[in-house]
């Protein structure tokens, strides 16, 4: 590991500008996922990588699906640091947004809004700051620094980061990737905390049906597939599947517990009594009142599984002999699909078809305290001081499902300040997505001061 530096040169007020006009061209560049086209967004990413001196290289995976790859050269004495981020973003209802979500508009509230604001088109602007300010400076680091802008991570990754380190291994493979799934203000308990992903849940998406008897729809019958599916999918309330331990989930608790236990007398000492009996401790955290907080502890203890989309009949007067349901299953560390699908059937019942469609296994760096792990804590002392970094296990999933493939240790951090009360899972997905204007350029000066102490 090298020593701790003073802050970077290149941590300035002018590559947060740069930073910030990057994110706006971005956001006012619709590459929404599905359908899936990315290409605009690659040729602005492309060509500031060519103004910079750079030789960027596009690689498309499918008709509109294109991903970006550039390197700055380094001396090679050490093994290079991927920087990468996602352009696709999910789909809107522009009518229930304050601004349009296309217009990178910045509000009375301070923040802009657009999709991807926050997920996650602002690492990719700060990534290609930081990259392209070293490139202008003739910086030649000890280690090379690739930067990678990837396609369809909204769709599981498929004409993405999967295709990317499959057929292109050798433009993309570091010795980490450093990308999104941490590094945002987390406020627990009177105090602010800033998690690393270090861990991320599988996907297991499957669809499953019920066949039944169909019929007029004159005659309601109480055995149709369609009542007999929704009752059974109504059983998937977040607290459905069995608990288990996990070593990240237990690091990140206990972590929590060190920061909050001298303002919380017997904290230490409950926790300890939970830890043993995690049951019980889903129940306590069950009883949250946030919402937000407690949803996303929830997701933490369990493989999850959610019914998202219904399918069932063609016409107003027929019962439908047939109806499914698309569930998104996450699974924990640990855990393999086979045991998913029997608890997945343990409370749906056996006469339940399930058909897997497209599955990744859950990523978990093992050791998770790396010496990259260990610098982010050193920049975190320096820019928020008396904020704890926390290892942290994403209940999503991130691009690190294609190059963990690769052996590229995945490091979840592009870290933004965000104020008390605007909370980072509020914003993912969600209408009015949005992103504190001065907590993304706090964000680029310390993604800037990590990257160029660990380059060297």
């Amino acid at each position: 590991m090298l020593p701790p530096m003073s802050s970077p040169p290149i941590a300035d007020a002018a590559l947060a500008d740069h930073a910030f006009d990057l994110l706006v061209r971005l956001l006012r560049i619709p590459s929404v996922n599905p359908p899936g086209d990315e290409r605009d967004a690659a040729d602005l990413v492309a060509q500031e990588l060519r103004e910079a001196g750079l030789e960027p290289q596009m690689l498309v995976s499918s008709e509109k699906r294109a991903n970006v790859v550039a390197r700055l050269k380094g001396t090679g004495e050490l093994p290079p640091l991927v920087l990468t981020g996602h352009l696709d973003v999910v789909p809107v209802e522009p009518d229930r947004w304050t601004h349009p979500p296309f217009d990178g508009v910045v509000g009375d509230d301070g923040c802009l809004y657009g999709r991807g604001a926050v997920d996650m088109k602002n690492h990719v602007a700060m990534s290609l700051a930081v990259i392209t300010r070293l490139a202008r400076e003739k910086v030649r680091p000890r280690r090379d620094l690739i930067f990678a802008a990837v396609a369809d991570e909204e769709q599981g990754c498929r004409a993405g980061s999967l295709w990317l380190c499959r057929e292109h291994r050798d433009l993309v493979h570091g010795e980490y990737a450093l990308g999104e799934g941490g590094g945002f203000s987390l406020h627990l308990g009177g105090k602010t905390f800033y998690p690393v992903q270090v861990a991320e849940k599988g996907v297991c998406w499957l669809k499953a049906t019920v066949d039944g008897p169909p019929g007029h729809g004159s005659m309601p019958r109480a055995d149709s597939a369609l009542l007999r599916l929704a009752e059974k999918v109504a059983r998937l309330h977040p607290t459905a599947l069995p608990v288990h331990r996990t070593p990240i989930v237990e690091a990140f608790l206990g972590a929590v517990v060190d920061a909050l236990a001298p303002q919380v007398p017997g904290l230490r000492e409950l926790a300890a009594g939970l830890a043993a009996q995690p049951a019980m401790l889903r129940a306590l955290v069950d009883r949250i009142p946030d919402p937000t907080v407690k949803l996303g502890l929830l997701a933490m203890f369990s493989n999850t599984a959610s019914p998202t989309v219904f399918r069932a009949g063609d016409s107003v007067n027929v019962i439908p002999g047939r109806a499914s349901c698309e569930i998104d299953g996450r699974l924990l560390p640990g855990q393999s699909e086979t045991d998913f699908l029997r608890e997945l059937r343990d409370v749906l019942g056996d006469d339940v078809t399930l058909e897997v469609d497209h599955t990744m296994p859950a990523v978990e760096a093992t050791p998770w305290k790396t010496p990259l792990y260990a610098t982010i804590e050193q920049v975190m002392a320096d820019r928020a001081p008396g904020c704890p970094v926390v290892p942290y296990m994403l209940p999503g999933f991130t691009d690190a499902k294609g190059f963990a493939q690769i052996g590229t240790t995945w490091v979840g951090f592009a870290p933004v300040k965000l104020p008390k009360g605007l909370r980072f899972a509020d914003l993912f997905h969600a209408h009015d997505e949005r992103i504190p204007v001065e907590g993304f350029r706090w964000g680029t000066e310390v993604l800037a001061d990590i990257v160029t102490r660990w380059i060297g």
